[in-house]
């Protein structure tokens, strides 16, 4: 299911999670903020890091882009997801 986020009437619809703009890393990245999700946690850069095997300097840059393009939201020096269309029951 796709969400749009507002337009003018002459603009075509914009998706705001297009998963084809994410790379395997990004997504990667995306899944450790989720899995901290389900534990109520927010994301921070050493523990997304450590969770990815990524350096600390990508980690901050994917999830700046991430930030950037809807999927996340930051919330101080963490970041949480932004709003989907999913719930997180496990």
């Amino acid at each position: 299911m796709s969400r749009h986020a507002p337009h003018s009437p002459h603009s075509p619809p914009r998706s705001l999670h297009d998963v084809q703009a994410l790379t395997d890393a990004d997504t990667t990245v995306y899944e450790a903020v989720c899995s901290l999700a389900v534990d109520g946690r927010i994301a921070h850069v050493p523990d997304v890091a450590q969770m990815t095997g990524q350096p600390e300097h990508e980690v901050r840059q994917r999830l700046v882009r991430l930030v950037e393009n809807g999927w996340l939201n930051q919330k101080g020096e963490g970041f949480a997801l932004g709003p989907h269309d999913w719930g997180l029951e496990y």
